[in-house]
């Protein structure tokens, strides 16, 4: 098996790529992860429109989920798919980050195929679809497959050029059930048992393919607020931000504890990426992070670009609850359904910023 990348390995890919600064990808048009990827609705039209959008505002990355139910039932197909993707992200200048594995399955309905189910009315990600989902994840005898799912996937893109980064599992342990009920997380011990396991083994199996991209998964566990805190202490963050050729991590948080989050990772002496943040309601601005992330050369994955079927415009549920302004304010997404910006003035930071990235990335 391949082995990590070293330090000295990980920083010198990094300084090649400049600063990256883009967003999490759904197509306005789809509810959830198996949405984009299934053939009867993968909608490359209005891909490409909205990319469009993200290029004329100056993010050049992104990232975006994979379905292993659609690789299990259609693998040709998914893979035509992802090529079709990867073809329209970099026309329009685009990166891409691709992630394999989800345990954010807050629908509380396992995947499954075929016209999914509607938004449920002023509910945040409401039907938010896992990749396998909890059975299969706690289920040893089905791990062969998703084995080979991950084998497949990465040694058919491992030398592609238009991938960026193999993310191999999102929030690992993560059965939050928004639709539902109030509570952003629901911790679930049998599930984050089964995918602490599943992480060692993703990476291996990922390593073994040889990939010319670097490999991660995030850290993502933050405790409530503490002085003088030390950040993702869960086991399954220690074993992610240990076995990652480049450090990713969540932060949906205000500015002072995503400073002091920064400044704890650094000390790993990898390349940074945040690849998932922007909250509004909570503090995670892009007038304030944005500028943050840019001098500690942190590649940045807000959540969202349009507001669509989604709903994560809308705050979590229980922000929601005591909120007066979520109709205002938007919580994640920078577009509306028609391209025009929620913020004129974040999409000219974005681009200020960028257009003045090589200043800092390289120096």
């Amino acid at each position: 098996m391949k082995q990590q990348w070293s330090k000295e390995q990980a920083n010198e890919w990094y300084q090649r790529q400049g600063w990256l600064c883009g967003f999490n990808y759904l197509p306005s048009t789809a509810v959830n992860w198996t949405d984009i990827w299934q053939q009867e609705t993968f909608d490359p039209a209005t891909i490409d429109r909205e990319l469009g959008w993200a290029a004329q505002a100056g993010y050049n990355s992104l990232r975006i989920n994979l379905p292993f139910i659609v690789w299990e039932h259609d693998r040709d197909g998914l893979l035509a798919r992802i090529d079709h993707f990867l073809r329209l992200a970099d026309g329009h200048g685009f990166s891409t980050m691709l992630a394999l594995m989800d345990d954010c399955g807050f629908s509380g309905d396992e995947p499954y195929l075929g016209p999914q189910k509607p938004p449920v009315p002023g509910k945040h990600n409401s039907q938010a679809a896992a990749s396998p989902g909890r059975d299969k994840v706690c289920d040893r005898e089905v791990w062969p497959q998703i084995e080979r799912y991950i084998r497949d996937v990465i040694r058919h893109f491992r030398d592609d050029k238009r991938v960026l980064l193999w993310d191999l599992y999102n929030e690992p342990g993560n059965r939050g059930i928004f639709a539902t009920g109030t509570v952003e997380t629901q911790y679930d011990e049998k599930l984050e048992a089964y995918a602490h396991e599943l992480i060692r083994l993703a990476f291996e199996w990922a390593r073994d393919e040889d990939p010319s991209q670097p490999l991660t998964v995030c850290a993502w566990r933050l405790p409530a607020e503490e002085e003088g805190e030390t950040f993702f202490r869960h086991p399954l963050d220690h074993t992610a931000l240990a076995l990652s050729d480049v450090v990713s991590y969540h932060a949906y948080t205000n500015t002072a504890r995503m400073t002091a989050i920064i400044q704890q990772l650094q000390a790993s002496g990898r390349p940074l990426f945040c690849t998932e943040w922007l909250a509004r309601h909570v503090g995670s601005t892009p007038e304030e992070q944005l500028p943050l992330m840019y001098i500690a050369k942190v590649a940045s994955y807000q959540w969202g670009l349009v507001r669509g079927k989604t709903q994560t415009w809308l705050p979590w549920p229980s922000i929601m609850q005591g909120s007066t302004d979520y109709c205002r304010l938007w919580f994640h997404d920078v577009f509306d359904e028609n391209g025009i910006p929620f913020s004129r003035q974040e999409m000219a930071l974005v681009r200020r910023l960028r257009q003045i990235a090589p200043l800092v990335q390289g120096e």
